[in-house]
């Protein structure tokens, strides 16, 4: 049984009234004559009565629109529910209703160069490169592509795309060619936006020879049109259907943005799975679903509103640069990075932080592991007084990732670990500002979102690991995969486990106080002796010692079994000798269980990881046991695998 973890934050009185979600509880209370006297009661009437809860979710937030008669048909059916299905909307239009001159979004380069667009500057922005896209022949359901780093143009293109019913799909500068072309080959963009180069970690890279190999494996883009990023005036001679932003601005004029009114699934982009097991699967989502989820955790489980600032530390190969775009509903001001987080030093984001009077911090849990080991102390060095809520996701955020928030960040913030994905463009369970912050979990599920763990016969469980599902239909599903005419590889991800259940694929527990605990994906759990152990469990009880920088654990196939083997990457000049093999196993031990010990602990010079920074255990598994990768350009570290391949430790 799980213990009860210790409260680390409990927000006052005075702030919990002040929240958007208290205001938005009470409105529904008023409509609809429920009581709603905590949150678990709020979140039982957002899946008992699906049709009230988004409803309200739509006029108490004033969203831009046509919300139809009908809130949704077929309820019964997953796939193929439809939310709103007699309304229209427009994404970009309900991201812009925001007009004057505060900042709409503040930008950072690794350098220190900084930018700012006003809210009308934005718009303007977005009409021009509207205009010039309805110019080039782009028209509604062609396909519009980013290959960018995370500057203010790329949210503009994202939001012109949408104005006009195009669809937007994004890459990062570091994806190499083969990453490119595996993504948006597949969808046949008609333009291409990409920038000359960019910085990292001090360099500056070119991306001239890049584009030019890409643009040879997207034979479908009739335009590739370059931001200036490195020079003021980049030679685009080599390049092949290259134009300059400017020039492809041409002579559009700066006016108000129109907006073309669409029906509620209508695709707005396309997220693209990491690709590890193979072709990246195009994930295709809607105006509709990404407005009103994202609506609903920006404004409700972050409580932003007018005047915030927020940050997210992404680029545009994770889905979270879409999910920080979606804060311009709120009347926030967004916080664009771009560079590596610890350059020029490891407290660049927090320089970021103090400078900008940052309200909400976001990034990745191993981002706040990677400061935490090096000793990084900002509730000493940085003013963070305006900071109010700090979310973490990519992977689970161990228990002592949470000390270290509220013993070395700030005592008194919102420390809110989600979970969800690209899949859903949102979270099922995350923040929840009502709420108190126990240590090592996340703090419950999302309003709207019918999640629940099952054992393996379907049943719900609870304080016992099983799989994480959603039991009813929420409005960004997605509408579905690209080139998937039958529905066929939709279903197989998500339905084929439980028909009419989404199945997430993540191992999950409820806790005992009513929060849930990620112990990674499903299909890398480990299973020695035929009891199932998620990879999470033991990354907790590694990387707490001071000699491990990070780790991944993979189940070798061995004698007929399944053993346990444990790669892990020591701080520099640290060697793995037997007395600190022994620790590592002691403190599995002790803090997990025997069955958690590896029989085999190697040290490796790397760990490999996707583009948005997560560690690929499918893909060292597959090494070890000398299976091929399928798809090693969806790594960022590709080279890292061959220190994986026939080890002699994993020999005997």
């Amino acid at each position: 049984m799980v213990v009860v973890n210790e409260v680390l934050w409990e927000p006052s009185e005075d702030r919990k009234a002040a929240t958007n979600l208290h205001r938005f509880l009470r409105a529904a209370e008023g409509r609809w004559g429920v009581a709603l006297p905590n949150y678990d009661a709020a979140h039982r009437w957002s899946i008992d009565r699906l049709e009230e809860f988004w409803q309200t979710l739509w006029d108490e937030l004033d969203l831009v629109g046509d919300c139809g008669e009908r809130v949704l048909s077929n309820r019964e059916k997953m796939p193929g529910a439809c939310f709103f299905p007699d309304g229209s909307v427009n994404f970009a239009e309900n991201m812009l209703r925001h007009t004057g001159s505060e900042p709409a979004i503040i930008f950072r380069r690794e350098d220190g160069l900084r930018r700012s667009l006003t809210r009308d500057e934005l718009r303007a922005l977005v009409a021009r490169i509207a205009t010039a896209l309805v110019d080039a022949g782009i028209k509604k359901g062609d396909r519009v592509a980013g290959y960018l780093p995370n500057i203010p143009e790329a949210m503009a293109c994202k939001l012109a795309a949408a104005s006009i019913g195009a669809v937007w799909s994004s890459c990062s500068p570091d994806f190499g060619v083969r990453g490119v072309t595996d993504r948006f080959g597949q969808i046949e963009p008609r333009i291409l936006f990409s920038v000359d180069g960019y910085k990292y970690a001090g360099k500056s890279l070119d991306q001239a020879a890049k584009l030019t190999d890409v643009m040879v494996g997207l034979p479908t883009v009739e335009a590739l049109v370059v931001i200036p990023f490195l020079q003021n005036e980049p030679d685009l001679g080599g390049l092949p259907k290259a134009v300059s932003f400017e020039t492809f601005l041409g002579r559009a004029t700066v006016g108000e943005p129109s907006f073309a009114p669409l029906p509620f699934d209508h695709p707005l982009c396309i997220l693209f799975s990491s690709g590890t097991t193979g072709m990246p699967k195009c994930i295709v989502h809607s105006h509709g679903g990404a407005l009103l989820t994202g609506m609903k955790e920006h404004a409700l489980h972050v409580d932003e509103r007018p005047g915030d600032r927020l940050f997210y530390f992404t680029t545009l190969g994770w889905m979270m640069w879409n999910w920080l775009l979606g804060g311009l509903g709120t009347g926030a001001t967004l916080l664009l990075y771009e560079g590596s987080p610890f350059h020029p030093g490891p407290e660049a984001l927090w320089d970021f932080a103090q400078d900008e009077g940052m309200t909400v911090f976001g990034t990745s849990a191993k981002y706040i592991d990677s400061i935490r080991k090096a000793g990084l102390e900002p509730a000493k060095t940085h003013d963070l007084s305006k900071l109010r809520t700090i979310l973490s996701t990519g992977s689970p955020l161990v228990p002592e990732g949470f000390d270290y928030v509220y013993e070395r960040v700030k005592s008194d913030v919102h420390l809110a670990s989600m979970s969800g994905g690209t899949d859903l463009y949102g979270c099922f369970v995350g923040g929840n500002p009502l709420a108190s912050v126990r240590r090592g979990e996340i703090q419950g599920p999302m309003l709207g979102m019918a999640v629940d763990v099952w054992d393996d016969d379907g049943k719900p469980i609870r304080e016992q690991k099983g799989e994480l599902v959603c039991t009813e239909p929420f409005p960004s599903m997605p509408v579905m995969f690209w080139n998937d005419p039958d529905g066929e590889r939709y279903r197989s991800a998500y339905f084929e486990r439980f028909p009419g259940v989404w199945c997430h694929g993540d191992w999950a527990e409820w806790t005992q106080a009513g929060g849930m605990m990620i112990y990674g994906r499903s299909d890398a759990t480990l299973n020695p002796g035929g009891v199932r152990i998620g990879t999470a469990e033991i990354y907790r009880q590694v990387e707490q010692l001071e000699e491990v920088v990070e780790s991944i654990v993979i189940g070798q196939e061995w004698d007929g079994d399944t053993r346990v083997v444990l790669f892990v990457r020591l701080r520099e000049g640290v060697s793995l000798d037997d007395a600190l093999r022994d620790r590592i196993k002691r403190q599995i031990r002790e803090n997990a269980s025997p069955r958690h010990v590896p029989a085999r602990v190697i040290q490796v010079a790397d760990i490999p990881r996707t583009k948005s920074g997560k560690i690929t255990e499918l893909a060292v598994r597959d090494i070890v046991h000398g299976r091929p990768v399928k798809n090693v350009e969806a790594l960022d570290n590709p080279a890292a695998l061959d220190l994986y391949k026939a080890l002699p430790e994993l020999t005997a």
